[in-house]
């Protein structure tokens, strides 16, 4: 165990410190426990900080609660990660809120190739459950981590869906590693810590309180690469979680329903406002995210070539050879009008010349 370890612990422990207070601090200092060891000024001083937080810093006396956390964690042999640690999820560092510590019990790699959080309602339909359970077996080539919240529902169907086809599926929690909510879903744990595994921010003794379902989601929203909602009223934790991944720039997919469908209602307004790319099926959402090519892309290519107009063709030689582009590159390489590369850019996704990826990036099919 890390000698830091106590100080990263008690950091997340101090009164009126959030995660990104946590993170202004130790980018600032280096350390937890260089934190601790700064001066009240010095630690007002950094941003998001000042007087009333930096007196937080230095009243705080509950190390014991810290050393009773690092003994449940050894007892347990849970794993710590910390913001600066380089096996800490990668993906979570692009989010200006990511935990400051994480807790975890598993066998997964919290930065596998391929993850992609499935989300919605507690009470799935019999339509939510036969969409999830499809849709990853047909994921199951792709060899994606599963990610979700181990709620009722679509939450589970998903997990369970992953461990039947392989695949390594994690439950991000809103309570600590002492306890299992919902209890009744204490053997599919079980299951997933030998084929994946459970993840917090939460020390032991923290109850799934209503308070703490938000800060679960932020980590299921900004540990995936594309967030898959399947099922959702309008309101709920699975909007606020597709919002989250909008807001972190990450892809968003949602299934349609039907428009007299209460469980559907979220999913077709986030489709309807742009928040969601309307999903149907596990090929069209590989290829969106540029995970697999489309057949006979190549012969197509070369029988199109010929026909390209000089904006196109300006296009393509930009993108032959490289593994993508970012549209604002695009615009300064080519020397032509933003409406020119819009309008280039989409005739050749129509002739299936070029394909669209995540974050405005682009490249040859």
């Amino acid at each position: 165990m890390c000698h830091d370890t106590l100080y990263q612990v008690a950091l997340t422990m101090v009164p009126n410190i959030g995660a990104v207070q946590a993170k202004a601090l130790i980018e600032h200092f280096g350390s937890a426990e260089a934190v601790f060891k700064a001066s009240a000024s010095k630690l007002g001083k950094v941003d998001l900080i000042g007087e009333v937080r930096a007196a937080a810093v230095k009243n705080f006396t509950q190390f014991n609660l810290a050393e009773d956390e690092l003994l449940f964690i050894e007892k347990y042999k849970i794993q710590t990660f910390f913001i600066k640690d380089k096996d800490y999820p990668q993906r979570l560092l692009k989010c200006i809120d990511a935990p400051v510590l994480l807790y975890y019990r598993g066998n997964a790699d919290l930065n596998h190739a391929k993850i992609i959080s499935i989300i919605g309602t507690r009470t799935s339909t019999d339509y939510g459950k036969q969409v999830t359970e499809k849709l990853v077996e047909d994921l199951r080539e792709q060899h994606v981590l599963v990610l979700s919240g181990l709620a009722f529902g679509i939450d589970a169907i998903a997990h369970r869906a992953a461990l039947a086809n392989g695949l390594p599926t994690i439950g991000v929690l809103a309570h600590g590693l002492d306890n299992i909510y919902p209890p009744q879903h204490k053997a599919l744990a079980k299951d997933m810590m030998l084929q994946g595994g459970l993840l917090t921010e939460f020390t032991r003794y923290t109850k799934a309180d209503r308070h703490n379902f938000p800060r679960r989601n932020r980590i299921v929203a900004g540990m995936a690469d594309a967030t898959i909602v399947v099922e959702t009223a309008i309101k709920g934790g699975s909007m606020i979680t597709a919002e989250l991944a909008h807001n972190y720039g990450r892809d968003v997919f949602a299934c349609p329903g039907r428009i007299i469908d209460a469980k559907s209602a979220g999913c077709n307004y986030l489709i309807k406002n742009n928040h969601a790319t309307l999903l149907t099926d596990a090929q069209q959402f590989a290829e969106k995210m540029g995970w697999q090519k489309k057949n006979n892309t190549r012969k197509v290519q070369k029988e199109l070539f010929i026909e390209l107009s000089a904006d196109e063709q300006t296009i393509v030689n930009l993108l032959s050879g490289n593994p993508g582009m970012h549209i604002d590159e695009l615009l300064l390489k080519s020397n032509l009008s933003t409406s020119a590369i819009a309008a280039g850019i989409l005739s050749l996704e129509l002739q299936n010349v070029v394909i669209s990826m995540p974050g405005k990036m682009y490249r040859l099919a």
